[in-house]
């Protein structure tokens, strides 16, 4: 496994200074989080900044994934909508679109999937009908993908449509291809009572492309530094190992901006030792 960060936690951050300074940190992998001034894929600039982007990357031998997760980039006045799930067609085409542009953008660097998720029904419809219009839409948004050749990777998230392992497993029934995977963020697992989340990752460990990382709270949909929540750490990454994820442990702090350089250290600095410790354990390391 990579040890990796979400540019969401450098928010104020010009992103190639990001890149550069979670390189010099020791992560080995990036999830970029598409952003008005992170890949922007409705800019002018674009083509340029994935061409550099794509350079410093290879320069750094860093990984990458891309986030789909921009709070306001499609709507400035209500958080992360349009989604799949919005009652509106020409909104969710607005959606469709975007996944579209951010495939593309993973496509030019190579990274290793496109993460998404479900969005939140705003509207009293039943669950079969809920069900149908995600799928419209994910399928669509999956035979891009696949013209692409770019794995997407659904995030189960508290208090959306897909929120649990459960339903991501009803969710996969209906869209079963091997560019269909599971970004995993271990926190939810925790905040939603899904655990032990080592199960959850020797259950689906064939199937995950990303993670997810954060300390968490039982209940509270908070993304916590290290150490201020209430989660175990050494099970999941001993899981991860025996699952043989090879890809990168992304941690999630969106609300760690104000403090991102520090953050990005002290989580490393939390991190990085349990990972080391686990490969000598297994006599990778001399």
């Amino acid at each position: 496994m990579l040890l990796g960060y979400n540019t969401n936690g450098l928010a104020h951050h010009d992103l190639f200074d990001a890149v550069e300074i979670l390189a010099e940190i020791g992560y080995q992998s990036v999830a970029i989080t598409i952003d008005q001034h992170s890949l922007n894929p409705y800019g002018p600039r674009l083509n340029k900044h994935i061409r550099r982007l794509g350079a410093n990357l290879g320069c750094k031998g860093l990984r990458s994934v891309l986030e789909t997760g921009a709070r306001f980039l499609l709507n400035p006045r209500v958080k992360h909508e349009p989604t799949l799930m919005a009652a509106n067609v020409e909104e969710r085409n607005l959606r469709i679109d975007f996944y579209r542009r951010t495939i593309d953008i993973a496509k030019e660097l190579g990274s290793d999937c496109v993460s998404l998720w479900s969005g939140s029904l705003r509207e009293p419809i039943p669950e079969d009908q809920g069900f149908s219009r995600l799928v419209r839409g994910l399928g669509r948004v999956l035979e891009y993908a696949v013209r692409r050749g770019v794995v997407l990777g659904f995030e189960p998230e508290p208090g959306m449509f897909i929120d649990t392992m459960d339903r991501f497993q009803k969710l996969s029934g209906f869209l079963d291809s091997p560019y269909f995977q599971l970004t995993l963020d271990v926190g939810h697992l925790h905040c939603s009572g899904e655990t032990p989340i080592a199960a959850h990752i020797s259950r689906w460990g064939h199937r995950i492309v990303n993670v997810h990382i954060e300390d968490m709270r039982m209940g509270v949909h908070e993304h916590l530094m290290f150490g201020q929540g209430e989660m175990d750490f050494p099970p999941i990454i001993r899981a991860l190992d025996d699952a043989d994820y090879q890809g990168g442990v992304h941690v999630e702090l969106s609300r760690h901006s104000h403090e991102g350089v520090a953050a990005a250290r002290r989580a490393y600095d939390f991190l990085e030792p349990l990972v080391r410790r686990r490969s000598a354990e297994m006599g990778e390391l001399p």
